[in-house]
């Protein structure tokens, strides 16, 4: 019995011998919620990080959820589009939340409705539209409104994020994947909105799990898991890992400039 505790307390996790290829640096970021603020002094670290530590293929990764719940929605996804257009690589993942943003945006009167409670209001509100004429409309009338009110070219760009990626021993999502299924067969909807399935096990999966989705204080690191949602709509930590060979750090907008 000694023996197999002892043996089980030197295994090593996934987590320890995880690496990215080399001469590549990834970077990934955390759910944004409309902390456009945010996001442009964390894309500052990043670059100053980056040009620290020497040539590589560096890319970064948005894990999702860049709408919704803080003030400026409509203004991160220009951010994001003007990284796309400036920088090399910069990939983005598919959270709930621009699910939710892209059914309201058709005009669905039940995605609106749901897209509101889920803190659309304030993704609604970071466009051209006043707080008093949004309470005067009814949800149809919203949900009428909504095709107009949002430019086609914030629609085409969001309805480009991937569902999953893929580097070295890391895989990228935005929730979580679906236990004991392939990654290659993973459902959107579990690598969107799965939780407590995917938190609850701690068996190692095909790769190391890098996600968001879930808000925690801060970086959550388990034996098969990273977790890097830090809440940063409502407690202004923003939080990106970033990866290189086998080594990995974090840089977050809690941290001085």
């Amino acid at each position: 019995m000694l023996k197999r505790l002892f043996s089980k307390k030197l295994e090593t996790s996934p987590l320890e011998t995880a690496c990215v290829p080399e001469g590549r640096r990834v970077y990934a970021i955390g759910d944004i919620h409309g902390r456009n603020d945010l996001l442009q002094q964390l894309i500052e670290k990043i670059i100053a990080d980056d040009a620290e530590r020497g040539d590589s293929k560096s890319e970064i990764i948005f894990l999702g959820d860049l709408v919704d719940r803080g003030p400026d929605s409509s203004g991160v996804i220009e951010t994001a589009i003007q990284l796309k257009e400036e920088l090399n690589d910069v990939r983005f993942l598919m959270g709930n939340h621009e699910e939710v943003y892209l059914k309201a945006a058709t005009g669905d009167e039940k995605a609106t409705r749901f897209f509101n409670r889920i803190g659309g209001k304030e993704t609604i509100l970071s466009y051209d539209i006043s707080m008093r004429d949004y309470m005067e409309l009814d949800n149809a009338d919203l949900a009428e409104r909504l095709p107009d009110l949002i430019p086609e070219h914030h629609i085409d760009f969001v309805k480009t994020f991937e569902n999953q990626i893929i580097v070295g021993d890391y895989a990228f999502v935005h929730a979580g994947i679906r236990p004991g299924v392939a990654l290659d067969e993973q459902k959107p909807k579990d690598l969107r909105w799965i939780r407590e399935e995917f938190l609850s096990v701690n068996e190692p999966h095909e790769k190391v799990i890098v996600y968001g989705h879930t808000i925690n204080d801060d970086v959550v690191e388990k034996g098969n898991r990273i977790g890097i949602d830090t809440g940063a709509y409502y407690t202004e930590k923003l939080t990106a890992l970033a990866l290189e060979g086998n080594h990995r750090w974090y840089l977050d907008t809690a941290l001085p400039q």
